[in-house]
Protein backbone atom coordinates (compact mmCIF):
# COMPACT_ATOMS: atom_id res chain seq x y z
CA UNK A 1 0.00 0.00 0.00
CA UNK A 2 2.73 2.44 0.64
CA UNK A 3 4.44 1.38 -2.29
CA UNK A 4 1.25 2.41 -4.30
CA UNK A 5 0.44 5.35 -3.08
CA UNK A 6 4.76 6.55 -3.73
CA UNK A 7 4.15 5.58 -7.32
CA UNK A 8 0.51 7.72 -7.28
CA UNK A 9 2.53 11.02 -5.65
CA UNK A 10 5.66 10.56 -8.32
CA UNK A 11 2.51 10.01 -11.42
CA UNK A 12 0.84 13.53 -9.53
CA UNK A 13 3.93 15.35 -9.48
CA UNK A 14 4.95 14.89 -12.87
CA UNK A 15 1.23 15.80 -13.81
CA UNK A 16 1.52 18.99 -11.92
CA UNK A 17 4.98 19.94 -13.52
CA UNK A 18 3.46 19.11 -17.17
CA UNK A 19 0.71 21.22 -16.11
CA UNK A 20 2.63 24.24 -15.19
CA UNK A 21 5.02 23.86 -18.24
CA UNK A 22 2.00 23.82 -20.62
CA UNK A 23 0.41 26.98 -18.62
CA UNK A 24 4.04 28.53 -18.83
CA UNK A 25 3.99 28.09 -22.48
CA UNK A 26 0.70 29.12 -23.38
CA UNK A 27 1.43 32.29 -21.73
CA UNK A 28 5.11 33.09 -23.36
CA UNK A 29 3.09 32.45 -26.61
CA UNK A 30 0.41 35.05 -25.75
CA UNK A 31 3.49 37.52 -24.76
CA UNK A 32 5.66 36.84 -27.59
CA UNK A 33 3.57 35.30 -30.72
CA UNK A 34 5.98 33.23 -32.32
CA UNK A 35 9.75 33.98 -31.30
CA UNK A 36 10.75 31.69 -34.17
CA UNK A 37 9.21 33.86 -37.11
CA UNK A 38 11.46 34.48 -39.82
CA UNK A 39 13.57 37.97 -40.05
CA UNK A 40 14.35 39.01 -43.31
CA UNK A 41 17.80 40.16 -42.69
CA UNK A 42 18.91 43.80 -43.18
CA UNK A 43 21.68 44.22 -46.16
CA UNK A 44 23.96 46.59 -47.67
CA UNK A 45 20.90 47.17 -50.56
CA UNK A 46 17.92 47.41 -48.08
CA UNK A 47 15.59 50.46 -48.16
CA UNK A 48 15.22 52.29 -45.31
CA UNK A 49 11.65 53.50 -46.66
CA UNK A 50 8.70 51.16 -47.11
CA UNK A 51 9.38 49.45 -50.41
CA UNK A 52 5.44 48.06 -51.15
CA UNK A 53 2.08 48.93 -51.60
CA UNK A 54 -0.29 45.85 -51.25
CA UNK A 55 -3.85 47.75 -50.14
CA UNK A 56 -5.25 51.26 -50.46
CA UNK A 57 -8.76 51.46 -48.71
CA UNK A 58 -10.08 55.11 -48.45
CA UNK A 59 -13.17 56.46 -46.40
CA UNK A 60 -14.66 59.11 -48.45
CA UNK A 61 -13.26 62.23 -48.43
CA UNK A 62 -12.99 65.45 -49.98
CA UNK A 63 -9.72 64.57 -51.41
CA UNK A 64 -10.80 61.25 -52.72
CA UNK A 65 -10.79 60.55 -56.03
CA UNK A 66 -8.28 62.99 -56.74
CA UNK A 67 -4.17 61.84 -57.19
CA UNK A 68 -4.17 62.76 -53.26
CA UNK A 69 -6.75 60.26 -52.69
CA UNK A 70 -6.18 57.56 -55.06
CA UNK A 71 -3.73 54.73 -55.96
CA UNK A 72 -1.67 56.92 -57.41
CA UNK A 73 -1.68 59.04 -54.80
CA UNK A 74 -0.58 55.95 -52.70
CA UNK A 75 2.31 54.74 -54.60
CA UNK A 76 3.83 57.92 -53.82
CA UNK A 77 4.68 57.13 -50.83
CA UNK A 78 7.08 54.26 -51.11
CA UNK A 79 11.09 54.29 -50.71
CA UNK A 80 10.61 58.30 -50.06
CA UNK A 81 9.01 60.75 -47.26
CA UNK A 82 7.79 62.72 -49.13
CA UNK A 83 4.78 61.49 -50.89
CA UNK A 84 1.32 62.17 -49.35
CA UNK A 85 -2.40 60.04 -49.85
CA UNK A 86 -5.43 61.24 -48.25
CA UNK A 87 -6.94 58.00 -46.75
CA UNK A 88 -10.49 60.05 -46.53
CA UNK A 89 -12.50 60.03 -43.33
CA UNK A 90 -12.67 57.52 -40.45
CA UNK A 91 -11.44 53.60 -41.28
CA UNK A 92 -10.01 54.92 -44.35
CA UNK A 93 -6.13 52.87 -44.34
CA UNK A 94 -3.27 51.67 -46.41
CA UNK A 95 -0.95 49.01 -45.63
CA UNK A 96 2.94 49.04 -47.32
CA UNK A 97 5.42 47.10 -46.29
CA UNK A 98 9.24 46.98 -46.06
CA UNK A 99 12.17 45.03 -48.06
CA UNK A 100 13.24 43.31 -44.51
CA UNK A 101 12.35 43.09 -41.38
CA UNK A 102 12.51 46.42 -38.90
CA UNK A 103 13.64 44.38 -35.93
CA UNK A 104 12.49 45.66 -32.33
CA UNK A 105 15.71 47.80 -30.65
CA UNK A 106 15.65 47.25 -26.95
CA UNK A 107 14.12 50.51 -25.30
CA UNK A 108 14.52 52.28 -28.30
CA UNK A 109 11.69 53.88 -31.14
CA UNK A 110 12.17 51.62 -34.43
CA UNK A 111 10.45 53.29 -37.22
CA UNK A 112 8.78 56.83 -38.22
CA UNK A 113 5.53 57.53 -39.85
CA UNK A 114 5.66 60.70 -42.06
CA UNK A 115 2.30 62.85 -42.50
CA UNK A 116 1.10 66.46 -42.88
CA UNK A 117 0.61 67.63 -39.45
CA UNK A 118 1.68 70.85 -38.12
CA UNK A 119 1.32 73.10 -35.25
CA UNK A 120 -2.04 72.68 -33.47
CA UNK A 121 -3.37 70.91 -36.45
CA UNK A 122 -2.98 66.96 -36.38
CA UNK A 123 -5.16 64.51 -37.80
CA UNK A 124 -3.89 61.40 -35.78
CA UNK A 125 -4.13 57.60 -37.70
CA UNK A 126 -4.06 54.27 -35.71
CA UNK A 127 -0.84 52.76 -36.17
CA UNK A 128 -0.96 48.69 -36.90
CA UNK A 129 2.13 46.21 -37.07
CA UNK A 130 2.57 42.99 -37.84
CA UNK A 131 5.55 40.41 -38.57
CA UNK A 132 5.62 37.60 -41.22
CA UNK A 133 4.95 35.12 -39.17
CA UNK A 134 4.16 32.41 -42.09
CA UNK A 135 7.36 33.62 -44.31
CA UNK A 136 5.06 34.44 -47.34
CA UNK A 137 6.09 38.24 -47.99
CA UNK A 138 2.58 39.03 -47.41
CA UNK A 139 0.36 40.92 -45.03
CA UNK A 140 -1.75 38.14 -43.48
CA UNK A 141 -1.31 37.18 -40.69
CA UNK A 142 -2.05 38.77 -37.31
CA UNK A 143 -2.53 43.12 -37.02
CA UNK A 144 -0.99 44.32 -33.62
CA UNK A 145 -2.59 48.30 -32.85
CA UNK A 146 0.13 50.11 -31.25
CA UNK A 147 -0.63 52.05 -28.01
CA UNK A 148 -0.85 55.35 -27.99
CA UNK A 149 -1.64 58.22 -25.15
CA UNK A 150 -5.48 57.88 -26.14
CA UNK A 151 -5.73 54.50 -25.70
CA UNK A 152 -7.61 54.82 -21.95
CA UNK A 153 -9.34 58.13 -22.70
CA UNK A 154 -12.84 58.28 -23.37
CA UNK A 155 -14.06 57.93 -26.66
CA UNK A 156 -11.58 55.20 -27.57
CA UNK A 157 -13.78 52.47 -29.13
CA UNK A 158 -11.71 49.39 -30.59
CA UNK A 159 -13.74 47.02 -32.99
CA UNK A 160 -15.38 49.96 -33.90
CA UNK A 161 -17.11 49.80 -37.39
CA UNK A 162 -18.89 52.51 -39.62
CA UNK A 163 -20.51 51.45 -43.00
CA UNK A 164 -20.29 53.89 -45.93
CA UNK A 165 -23.31 54.36 -48.64
CA UNK A 166 -23.12 55.66 -52.05
CA UNK A 167 -25.09 58.82 -52.18
CA UNK A 168 -28.29 59.56 -53.89
CA UNK A 169 -25.79 61.99 -56.52
CA UNK A 170 -22.14 62.00 -56.99
CA UNK A 171 -21.97 65.77 -55.79
CA UNK A 172 -24.17 65.00 -52.31
CA UNK A 173 -22.70 64.34 -48.85
CA UNK A 174 -21.86 60.47 -48.35
CA UNK A 175 -24.33 58.59 -45.43
CA UNK A 176 -22.25 56.60 -42.49
CA UNK A 177 -23.97 54.30 -39.52
CA UNK A 178 -21.66 52.62 -37.36
CA UNK A 179 -22.19 49.99 -35.31
CA UNK A 180 -23.28 51.42 -32.05
CA UNK A 181 -26.51 53.04 -33.97
CA UNK A 182 -25.22 56.42 -35.16
CA UNK A 183 -25.95 57.69 -38.56
CA UNK A 184 -24.46 60.72 -39.81
CA UNK A 185 -22.68 62.00 -43.32
CA UNK A 186 -19.55 62.88 -44.79
CA UNK A 187 -19.65 65.82 -45.57
CA UNK A 188 -19.29 67.96 -48.62
CA UNK A 189 -17.96 71.69 -49.18
CA UNK A 190 -17.45 74.09 -51.98
CA UNK A 191 -13.29 73.65 -52.40
CA UNK A 192 -13.98 69.92 -53.71
CA UNK A 193 -16.33 68.98 -56.14
CA UNK A 194 -15.95 65.76 -56.96
CA UNK A 195 -17.11 62.66 -55.81
CA UNK A 196 -16.40 61.61 -52.48
CA UNK A 197 -17.13 58.11 -52.51
CA UNK A 198 -14.76 56.19 -54.00
CA UNK A 199 -14.61 55.50 -57.62
CA UNK A 200 -12.99 52.03 -57.74
CA UNK A 201 -15.81 50.67 -55.25
CA UNK A 202 -18.49 49.33 -57.24
CA UNK A 203 -20.72 48.41 -54.19
CA UNK A 204 -23.63 50.69 -52.91
CA UNK A 205 -22.10 50.62 -49.43
CA UNK A 206 -18.81 48.94 -47.72
CA UNK A 207 -17.66 48.59 -44.04
CA UNK A 208 -14.66 49.77 -42.52
CA UNK A 209 -13.80 48.49 -38.96
CA UNK A 210 -10.78 49.33 -36.69
CA UNK A 211 -10.29 51.66 -33.61
CA UNK A 212 -11.91 54.85 -32.93
CA UNK A 213 -10.06 57.69 -31.26
CA UNK A 214 -11.48 60.36 -28.95
CA UNK A 215 -12.53 63.59 -31.03
CA UNK A 216 -11.82 65.74 -27.93
CA UNK A 217 -8.45 67.08 -29.36
CA UNK A 218 -10.70 69.36 -31.70
CA UNK A 219 -11.51 72.95 -30.91
CA UNK A 220 -14.35 74.19 -33.79
CA UNK A 221 -15.50 76.62 -30.81
CA UNK A 222 -14.72 79.64 -33.19
CA UNK A 223 -15.42 77.82 -36.48
CA UNK A 224 -13.00 80.60 -38.51
CA UNK A 225 -10.02 78.86 -36.76
CA UNK A 226 -10.68 75.44 -36.10
CA UNK A 227 -7.78 73.49 -34.04
CA UNK A 228 -6.93 69.74 -33.80
CA UNK A 229 -4.43 69.50 -30.89
CA UNK A 230 -2.15 66.62 -31.04
CA UNK A 231 -2.15 63.15 -28.89
CA UNK A 232 1.09 62.58 -26.96
CA UNK A 233 2.32 59.63 -28.75
CA UNK A 234 1.51 56.76 -30.75
CA UNK A 235 -0.36 57.70 -33.60
CA UNK A 236 0.40 58.97 -37.12
CA UNK A 237 0.35 62.48 -38.90
CA UNK A 238 -0.20 63.61 -35.47
CA UNK A 239 3.70 65.29 -35.21
CA UNK A 240 5.37 67.89 -37.28
CA UNK A 241 7.93 65.89 -39.01
CA UNK A 242 6.77 62.54 -38.27
CA UNK A 243 5.99 60.39 -35.50
CA UNK A 244 8.49 58.05 -34.23
CA UNK A 245 6.89 54.18 -33.40
CA UNK A 246 8.04 51.78 -30.68
CA UNK A 247 7.52 48.26 -31.81
CA UNK A 248 7.16 47.01 -28.54
CA UNK A 249 3.88 49.31 -27.51
CA UNK A 250 1.99 47.11 -29.94
CA UNK A 251 -0.71 45.26 -28.35
CA UNK A 252 -2.98 42.22 -28.81
CA UNK A 253 -7.05 42.06 -29.68
CA UNK A 254 -7.67 42.30 -25.97
CA UNK A 255 -5.21 45.25 -25.25
CA UNK A 256 -2.35 43.51 -23.66
CA UNK A 257 1.29 44.08 -24.63
CA UNK A 258 2.95 41.50 -27.57
CA UNK A 259 6.23 40.55 -27.47
CA UNK A 260 7.43 40.75 -31.51
CA UNK A 261 10.82 40.18 -33.09
CA UNK A 262 10.59 42.63 -35.31
CA UNK A 263 7.62 43.94 -38.08
CA UNK A 264 7.40 43.80 -41.97
CA UNK A 265 4.06 45.78 -42.33
CA UNK A 266 2.39 48.40 -41.30
CA UNK A 267 -1.04 49.92 -41.35
CA UNK A 268 -2.00 53.09 -41.03
CA UNK A 269 -5.71 54.02 -40.59
CA UNK A 270 -7.77 57.31 -40.26
CA UNK A 271 -8.40 57.32 -36.39
CA UNK A 272 -10.94 60.19 -35.52
CA UNK A 273 -14.36 60.38 -37.30
CA UNK A 274 -15.19 64.07 -37.01
CA UNK A 275 -16.78 66.64 -39.71
CA UNK A 276 -14.34 70.33 -39.32
CA UNK A 277 -17.28 72.78 -40.86
CA UNK A 278 -15.54 74.33 -43.59
CA UNK A 279 -12.33 72.47 -43.49
CA UNK A 280 -14.04 68.60 -44.16
CA UNK A 281 -14.02 66.05 -42.41
CA UNK A 282 -11.00 64.54 -40.21
CA UNK A 283 -8.87 62.91 -42.46
CA UNK A 284 -5.04 60.77 -41.60
CA UNK A 285 -2.83 61.84 -44.47
CA UNK A 286 0.39 59.53 -45.13
CA UNK A 287 3.65 60.67 -46.67
CA UNK A 288 5.76 57.06 -46.36
CA UNK A 289 7.33 55.47 -43.44
CA UNK A 290 11.08 54.36 -42.65
CA UNK A 291 13.37 51.84 -40.85
CA UNK A 292 15.21 54.64 -38.10
CA UNK A 293 17.79 52.44 -37.44
CA UNK A 294 19.09 53.23 -41.43
CA UNK A 295 18.27 56.54 -41.51
CA UNK A 296 20.80 59.12 -40.31
CA UNK A 297 19.39 61.27 -37.20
Amino acid sequence: MRKTNSTRNRILAVATLLSFALLTSCKKDHNNPDPTAPVRPTTSSSNAYVTTLFEYRSAPGQFINTDLGNQKGALTTLKNDQGLVSLGAWGGYIVVGFDHTVVDAADKTDFIVYGNAFANFSEPGVVWVMQDTNGNGKPDDTWYEIEGSASHKDGYVRNYSVTYTRPACDTCSVPWKDNKGKTGVVQTNMFHSQAYYPADITANSYTLTGTLLPSTNINDDDPSYITSASYDYGYSDNSLGGDKIDIATAIDASGKRVKLTGIDFIKIQTGILYNMGWLGEQSTEFGGAADLSLIKQ
